[in-house]
């Protein structure tokens, strides 16, 4: 409450008021945009003036660039709420913004500024998110809060040691793998909170009956078991014993979604899409185990993981955020159910390309064109509340 009386004295664009606002929509702008455009430079159509050899170009751009905003919007927004303490807005957003803006600009163009240069401008961006967060953190003194901030600190370690990876050696595979268990780690982490939480919530509400299981020790468990197998996959990607790890760690997270009562959640739309996101997790491992023995494509777990857990989640949390910081009603329109629908098109057909090779050109543009629409149209359904002022 002590917050939102600060924000209502807040005089600039609504747009810059709440971290979620511009990182939210900008990032979904790029996240549809670029796929389409790294289809064209697949292939062959369109050649990019950048550093990075193409496939680099997408995967940094799609961990870094459009995750990296998501996450900066996520962060922006519950370390207030955390803290209790007045969000970073106006020219400091405005500032922070730019400096991801730059690091998208830098990356793209890093063959005609130099791979230096354009290190020095895209690494600024999460260095700075990090120290925004942790001054935030400790000024409010919460202080179990910082090991996110950890997280993002070890992101942005791996973006700058993906771009020496790209330049020394040519292509950037562990900083690429390091990046994405990073990120499926902070999915885990943040997902194994806020899916039983909101899904409680919602079934408090409703007829009696089965609860989520809360966060405890088997929790704790999935998630160490679960780093720890990202982390040997993402050195050693093949062999049994890092097979052994993923699958042990997917048969875990199997478990610990069955947990959740998710079957009760299939008449809300906003609460059901979250169990929905976080089954591509184990389904995530369970690949990566299949793969780290040569029965199907490494690109199967890895787009699991990434169109799957990571895309669907990172919508999922968009739309629920952006509803109830704009004081809209917590329910899922018809543009939003639209918006999960193409997202998990999305990423079924991008798995399955990887599984099955034979359809795979015309899977991809499935893929292609169901993960733009979903991104672009969040964005058209989103713009008008994350450009206008709160309903109060």
């Amino acid at each position: 409450m002590a917050t939102m009386q600060k924000l209502r004295g807040y005089r600039g664009p609504a747009l810059f008021s709440y971290g979620f606002r511009p990182f939210f929509l900008f990032g979904a702008i790029y996240a549809g945009a670029i796929v389409p455009l790294w289809m064209a430079v697949f292939a062959g159509d369109v050649s990019l003036p950048t550093a990075f050899a193409p496939r680099d170009w997408h995967v940094h751009e799609m961990l870094f660039g459009y995750v990296g905003a998501v996450i900066a919007g996520f962060l922006l927004t519950a370390v207030p709420n955390w803290t209790g303490r007045l969000p970073i807005q106006g020219g400091p957003l405005v500032a922070l913004f730019g400096a991801w803006l730059a690091g998208r600009l830098a990356a793209t163009f890093s063959g005609i500024i130099g791979w230096q240069f354009a290190l020095a401008i895209d690494a600024a961006f999460l260095l700075l998110l990090a120290a925004a967060a942790a001054r935030e953190i400790i000024a409010g003194r919460k202080w179990g809060n910082l090991k996110l901030v950890g997280i993002v600190s070890l992101l942005a370690a791996t973006n700058i040691a993906f771009h020496l990876e790209a330049h020394l050696n040519g292509v950037a595979d562990y900083s690429a793998r390091a990046g994405i268990a990073l990120v499926v780690t902070l999915v885990c982490v943040i997902g194994g909170r806020i899916v039983p939480s909101f899904t409680r919530n919602w079934l408090s509400r409703q007829k009696p009956g089965r609860l989520p299981v809360p966060f405890g020790r088997f929790d704790a468990a999935t998630v160490a078991v679960s780093a720890c197998a990202l982390v040997a996959w993402a050195v050693v990607p093949s062999g049994r014993a890092v097979a052994g790890a993923l699958g042990v760690a997917g048969v875990l997270h199997v478990i610990r979604l069955a947990r959740w009562a998710g079957h009760r959640t299939i008449s809300d739309r906003l609460v059901l899409i979250l169990h929905v996101a976080y089954a591509f997790v184990p389904a995530g491992f369970l690949l990566a185990a299949l793969s780290s023995l040569d029965l199907v494509a490494p690109s199967a777990g890895i787009h699991a993981w990434t169109g799957g857990a990571i895309g669907s989640m990172t919508i999922a949390v968009m739309t629920r955020a952006s509803l109830g910081h704009t004081g809209q009603e917590l329910s899922a329109s018809t543009a939003t159910q639209a918006v999960y629908a193409s997202i998990i098109i999305a990423a079924l057909a991008r798995i399955c390309a990887a599984v099955d090779p034979t359809y795979s050109i015309p899977l991809l543009m499935i893929a292609g064109i169901a993960w733009a629409g979903a991104f672009l149209g969040f964005a058209l359904a989103y713009a008008p509340l994350l450009c206008s002022a709160r309903k109060l």
